[in-house]
């Protein structure tokens, strides 16, 4: 029974460190390069797309004096990790006729190191 309980420890001993690098902030701001054509990480900073300073907790559609797509407005999403990871996966896929053209970051390890950017660097 000692030994089960040992190994058990060990494995989630060993689970940590991966679900550790799964959020690399670091690498994430590499990944966001993708995005700052049209997204900055400035308050209230907006290009073609609105800024994502503080997104984390932020209702879609929700800065004053951005034009968002009526699917956006509309869709009264709350941007928390698991609608980000949704959306980043596939944003047209979560809000029907949104204008944003990207098409999104395939690659799960690519969308959680972003959300961990965005909540590093929009908490600043």
């Amino acid at each position: 029974m000692r030994s089960i309980a040992l190994i058990a420890a060990a494995a989630a001993a060993l689970a940590l460190p991966m679900a550790a690098q799964a959020q690399d902030a670091a690498k994430g701001k590499q990944v966001f390069a993708k995005c700052q054509a049209c997204h900055s990480m400035d308050a209230g900073t907006n290009k073609l797309g609105p800024s994502l300073h503080g997104v984390i907790g932020r209702t879609s559609g929700a800065i004053d004096g951005f034009k968002y797509s009526d699917a956006m407005k509309n869709a009264h999403l709350t941007w928390d990790e698991a609608t980000l990871d949704k959306y980043l996966a596939n944003p047209k896929t979560l809000v029907p006729g949104t204008k944003m053209v990207f098409p999104g970051l395939p690659k799960e390890e690519d969308r959680k190191d972003v959300i961990a950017y965005l909540k590093d660097a929009g908490a600043s």
